[in-house]
């Protein structure tokens, strides 16, 4: 984890498709881009920028997300989510995340995620 440092970024590409529709997903009643699409979409652009960085047998855990979602995107149109590490506290990762379609910004907000041994965690459930 030595090599995990603030400021690094990924971006993650993505179809908004009938299953990611509010309709779809239960949160709503229109298909357009559901909000729990877009943050699982923020979730796992965070988890896949810093799983590299992690030493084997290692990953992490959504614990927090503080969202905005601003604008509605219908389905066929593609998304890309930047998730941005913008502080490390121990096993404590904040991001910050965007979302954007092609019209501009359609979510943002910061996602928490902590380290954690995967085999430790398993075995305290």
């Amino acid at each position: 984890m030595s090599n995990l440092e603030t400021g690094i970024e990924r971006i993650l590409e993505l179809k908004v498709t009938q299953e990611d529709t509010a309709n779809a997903m239960g949160s709503g009643n229109l298909d357009v881009y559901a909000t729990p699409a877009m943050i699982a979409g923020m979730e796992r652009c965070a988890m896949d920028l810093v799983q590299s960085y992690l030493e084997f047998g290692y990953t992490t855990v959504g614990t927090a997300v503080n969202i905005k979602h601003i604008k509605a995107t219908p389905v066929g149109v593609r998304v890309n989510t930047v998730a941005r590490l913008i502080e490390i506290d121990d096993k404590k990762l904040v991001f910050e995340v965007e979302s954007y379609d092609t019209n501009g910004m359609i979510g943002t907000g910061t996602h928490n995620r902590y380290i954690i041994n995967e085999i430790e965690f398993n075995n305290n459930l």
